[in-house]
């Protein structure tokens, strides 16, 4: 009795959000552990680093899809899964893949983690007192939040994935058909 009502509480669930139903057909391999919203969270306020110490916002990639992962340069499965995300920008030009480093994270370390990793196109961006991470209920690392063009997230996944697989770029490009 209990699977039938999961079953139906997650058959309603996909059923009030037509882009939740389209995308969960799709959701395979590492896909699987992504968090479908049923309705766009607000993201808190926060300022991120750059390199150069200088302040950036979300509200900069406001229009775009955004794939914005929590990491940092002691996480090893960081580390693996940091190409597959420079893979994803390559692959998918139109949206913003868009790496934040939380935590202690000298910006040496992140520039050496990125040469290592052969990541040549993503910002460099940090969040060294953690405040969105915790504003966001990040806990562990990696974390990857999926942004709608409006800067609200629409889905979670906790852990590592490969970013690149067949499964994410057809999820990237059916969330992307909506506006």
């Amino acid at each position: 009795m209990r699977n039938l009502l999961v079953v139906l509480y997650t058959a309603l669930t996909l059923g009030a959000n037509p882009v939740a139903a389209d995308v969960a057909g799709l959701l395979e391999g590492d896909m699987k552990k992504l968090a479908l919203h049923d309705t766009p969270v607000d993201l808190p306020e926060a300022v991120l680093l750059d390199a150069e110490d200088g302040g950036h916002s979300l509200a900069e990639y406001k229009g775009k899809w955004v794939v914005l992962n929590f990491w940092a340069t002691w996480c090893a499965p960081c580390r693996r899964e940091m190409p597959s995300l420079e893979r994803l920008q390559t692959a998918m030009p139109e949206i913003a893949v868009v790496p934040v480093a939380t935590g202690r994270n000298a910006v040496e370390g992140i520039e050496r983690f990125f040469d290592e990793a052969g990541v040549k196109t993503l910002p460099i961006l940090r969040d060294p007192q953690s405040e969105l991470a915790h504003a966001m209920g990040i806990m562990g690392l990696p974390v990857t939040v999926i942004l709608n063009p409006d800067g609200q997230e629409v889905a979670r996944l906790i852990g590592d994935a490969e970013w690149d697989s067949e499964s994410a770029l057809a999820v990237m490009a059916e969330l992307s058909k909506t506006p």
